[in-house]
């Protein structure tokens, strides 16, 4: 861990407060989020404020920002993009409070940048524990994870059976690869490829690569696509599948049925980005909303092309959002070889019920 980031995780002493209309003092009724662990509010009155202290003093002693969601929304999130730039600033949770009688999308606003929204009247134990996590992920985040080797290690025996089952499949399915991309490419706009940020072991993030599957620009239609969402969960729904999803496209339609499009992450297994068998690795922002020290527990595992979501009776689509994070966690505490092997010979089955 660097010199800045040892710093971070031990003295993280000031709570930054941003454009709420009382003083913070006022504003914080419970006041163990800040006096019984040594904090100090320091109140500023709009974004550019805050983001010329931190530009000055640095974030080395900053626990969180919290700021008025109204402000926020005004600022049309330029502040939270000021603080992308700085790889010591971006550490640091950014926490939008909400007025009681405001309407939250919360998955929309994270996907903005903000770390969590919560609505008044807020639960300060529990907003201080959201930032306890934050403050830990965000931070191996920002070391690209290089903790997570002295965590889970893959077993020599697993890693060499990944590395011959994807180079085999790689080669079988060269053809019917160049045949899909040249359609890709030939029937919509945009890469033959979809690269995106995942969350694997330990919270270690690579690029996941998949088949495109939908239109150009579809990461910015998800927040008014939310209603669709097969994780009826409310507020608290964590993933995110979505039903008859218009964003797809015609060939794309094709190639998810049977999961060919999630072929390519074969190149991933084959780096060690992956396994053939684990836990699915999660969008970033998925990721950030498993808080619960049990939940964590499923990144204690390799992130796998199939698994025992995949493989669920019933379809993987109709398992609830606590059902897949238990089988994550089952996954996580009780893998083997041969338990591998048995997902495995499940897979395909699975697959061919998918695309039925």
């Amino acid at each position: 861990m660097n010199n800045l980031n040892q710093e971070r995780a031990g003295t993280l002493s000031k709570v930054l407060m941003v454009g709420f209309p009382i003083p913070a003092d006022s504003f914080i009724e419970n006041h163990s989020l800040i006096e019984k662990e040594g904090r100090t509010l320091v109140d500023f009155h709009h974004p550019l404020e805050c983001l010329s202290y931190l530009q000055s003093e640095g974030a080395k002693d900053v626990y969180a920002i919290l700021i008025d969601l109204p402000t926020i929304e005004k600022d049309e999130f330029r502040f939270l993009q000021a603080l992308t730039k700085s790889e010591d600033l971006e550490a640091i949770p950014v926490i939008a409070i909400a007025p009681g009688w405001v309407e939250i999308d919360r998955k929309a606003l994270m996907l903005k940048g903000l770390d969590d929204c919560y609505v008044e009247p807020v639960d300060w134990l529990k907003l201080r524990s959201r930032i306890d996590f934050l403050n830990s992920f965000k931070i191996h985040k920002n070391l690209k994870y290089e903790f997570s080797a002295t965590e889970y290690k893959i077993p020599l025996g697993k890693r060499i059976f990944d590395i011959a089952f994807s180079l085999v499949a790689l080669t079988l399915l060269a053809i019917p690869f160049l045949i899909i991309a040249i359609i890709i490419k030939l029937t919509s706009k945009g890469d033959v490829f979809y690269l995106s940020d995942r969350a694997g072991t330990g919270y270690k993030i690579f690029k996941f690569i998949k088949f495109r599957s939908m239109a150009a620009g579809a990461d910015q239609q998800i927040k008014d696509l939310a209603h669709l969402n097969n994780y009826e969960d409310g507020e608290e729904a964590v993933f995110v599948k979505l039903k008859n999803d218009p964003r797809v496209t015609k060939i794309g339609k094709i190639i998810r049925k049977g999961s060919i499009d999630e072929l390519p992450q074969l190149f991933n297994v084959l780096k060690g980005d992956m396994s053939i068998v684990g836990n699915r690795p999660l969008p970033l922002y998925e990721a950030e909303m498993l808080t619960k020290d049990a939940w964590a527990a499923r990144f204690i595992a390799p992130a796998g092309l199939t698994g025992l979501w995949q493989t669920a009776p019933g379809g993987k689509v109709n398992v609830s959002n606590e059902d897949r994070i238990q089988l994550d966690i089952e996954y996580a505490n009780n893998n083997s070889f041969w338990t591998d092997l048995k997902i495995i010979a499940k897979t395909l089955p699975a697959m061919l019920q998918q695309g039925e």
